[in-house]
């Protein structure tokens, strides 16, 4: 049989490896992409458990908003609707206090709440985030931006983000801002400790660790996405997926699935193209690459998997070896009511118009937050008493924004998550978290009945959990059982993303590139990976795009440039 040949062939069928094989095809670029699952889109997986209820089992939420993608690709074209609704948060106590918290199209219920607990609602403002165009500008600096070359020095207060942010807030401009964490942020700017819980709870499951010094935007960063989309994909996160990849199709791309890689050639130091494992459906198990070879799969599958140690330097693999994916992982719980949630305190605080799609509960202290903490990044296990402190959950109801998710007269509450160690760091094993998975979807379901008392047996339906474990067997691509691929710490972000060598998505293999979850800036379906790629690829003379590609204002090619303060 003859090989296959292309100008850029992709491992990984993911986000991240369906949206570069997009951008490329319509380049102009004959593109492959080769997927080891049945189907594309990775973490945009969607599920029926039950016949009529659809939830996501993995990535669940918009995030991409601010992304230059949805304009340049035209994904409104290849079937992407975006179901609006004002992205209302709240919070519960044990106490019985619960509390609307907003949002930046509802100022008026947040101001109302700060005001009730003695707060001006300057900090809530803050935390929420700016109006257009500003917040758009603050998330590209951030996210879409790509990272400088190695070796390239600039003034941290000078980094894109903080020039935006000074650029935007110049009255709590300070040098100190460089070193704070979220956490340092919120205890100054927000008096109310259940609000302070809510939004350091967001942060951690968004992205970054609230608790991380030289942090601060980073990992407000990641909330602020989620209230910028303020949306979701019609229908869930898998028809965000489907128009992506019915744009790389309708630009030349072959999608190749059931077509799991066995190796990445290479041959006198460059990647000339992939070897496909004897199991896959593809008969040609030989497919070359004349301009590049993108791995959208993880660093260390990509390296000391798909390359081979014997291709890269000893130092290398041991480093590549050594990068943690300590970010985090989450136990996942989706559940069919007959009814919402009604929190203590709801009729006065929850009214039906502006019922929220997120509630952190409970939320009485940030030593709840510190304690989940604890469990998940020095103990490394699920918390031996499944007391409230350690169970504080993020419980959501999709179909308050999208009823297509669930017949008339049921609801989706999903995704409930609690935070928790990757099964490979978890001192229990592996299995750890599925061991005890009754047990602690016992003790969540007490707790929220607790908080409210309509959550009891008659009105739940059905019940189904999704451990780390589960995330990451489901879906290879969710190392750890996660999609932050690595900890978002100031020693993992930016230009040290993962490696500073790896940084600008650029591998000591001539030709080979990554394209992945645990790439600058890791995590999340942003389209900001494949965005930041492409800066590179243009740079390398890999790809030529039209008049519908516009760079980031912030980036810096290998030659340099002053970067000027705004």
């Amino acid at each position: 049989m003859r090989d296959e040949r292309f100008d850029v062939v992709v491992v990984g069928g993911g986000h991240n490896g369906s949206t570069i094989a997009a951008y490329l095809a319509k380049c102009g670029l004959s593109v492959c992409v080769l997927e080891a699952r049945p189907e594309c889109g990775g973490g945009q997986e969607n599920t029926e458990p039950r016949p009529g209820f659809r939830i996501d089992p993995h990535a669940t939420y918009l995030y991409g908003g601010a992304a230059p993608g949805f304009d340049q690709l035209e994904l409104w074209k290849y079937g992407f609707r975006l179901v609006g609704y004002a992205s209302m948060a709240g919070v519960a106590t044990l106490d019985g206090d619960a509390a609307n918290m907003g949002s930046r199209w509802r100022p008026d219920i947040g101001d109302e709440t700060a005001r009730r607990h003695g707060n001006d609602g300057s900090g809530m403002r803050l935390v929420e985030g700016l109006d257009e165009p500003a917040l758009r500008e603050l998330l590209r600096a951030l996210f879409w931006t790509p990272p400088h070359p190695a070796g390239f020095e600039v003034d941290p207060a000078d980094l894109p983000w903080w020039q935006v942010f000074r650029k935007y807030a110049p009255g709590i401009w300070s040098e100190r801002l460089l070193d704070m964490s979220y956490c340092d942020f919120l205890e100054e700017f927000v008096p109310w400790e259940p609000q302070r819980v809510l939004a350091a709870m967001g942060a951690w499951y968004c992205g970054a660790h609230p608790a991380w010094e030289g942090m601060l935007l980073p990992s407000m960063g990641g909330t602020l996405l989620l209230n910028y989309a303020s949306g979701s994909p019609r229908g869930g996160m898998h028809t965000y997926a489907h128009a992506i990849i019915r744009c790389a199709i309708a630009h030349g791309a072959r999608i190749l699935t059931n077509a799991p890689v066995e190796e990445i050639i290479v041959s006198n130091g460059r990647a000339t193209g992939v070897r496909l494992a004897e199991s896959a459906a593809w008969p040609e198990k030989t497919i070359w690459a004349d301009k590049a070879v993108i791995s959208g799969v993880d660093v260390k599958q990509t390296f000391l998997s798909l390359v081979g140690r014997r291709h890269l330097d000893v130092g290398f693999s041991q480093r590549v070896e050594d990068v943690s994916l300590k970010g985090g992982s989450l136990f996942v719980m989706s559940l069919i009511t007959r009814e919402l949630p009604k929190y203590h305190g709801r009729d006065e605080w929850f009214p039906e118009d502006v019922y929220p799609s997120c509630v952190v509960a409970p939320a009485d202290s940030m030593e709840f937050f510190y304690q989940q903490t604890r469990d998940a990044y020095s103990h490394k296990r699920a918390p031996a008493e499944l007391t409230p402190e350690h169970l504080t959950m993020m419980i959501c109801s999709h179909d308050q924004y999208d009823r297509t998710r669930c017949p008339e007269g049921y609801h989706v509450l999903s995704p409930i998550y609690l935070e928790c160690p990757p099964p490979q760091y978890d001192v229990t094993g592996p299995d750890g978290y599925n061991r005890r998975r009754d047990e602690i979807t016992q003790a969540a379901l007490a707790l929220l009945e607790r908080l409210a008392p309509n959550m009891h047996s008659d009105n739940i339906v059905d019940v189904f959990v999704n451990t780390p474990e589960d995330s990451e067997f489901r879906n290879a691509g969710m190392s750890g059982g996660n999609w932050y691929g690595a900890r978002q710490s100031e020693d993992q972000w930016f230009g040290t993303r993962p490696l500073p060598e790896l940084a600008r998505y650029k591998t000591p293999i001539d030709g080979l590139y990554l394209c992945s979850q645990t790439s600058h800036p890791g995590g999340l379906c942003l389209m900001a990976v494949p965005y930041n790629l492409m800066h590179v690829l243009i740079e390398d003379g890999v790809a030529e795009p039209g008049d519908w590609w516009y760079p980031s204002p912030w980036y810096v090619p290998e030659n340099g440039r002053h970067l000027e303060v705004v």
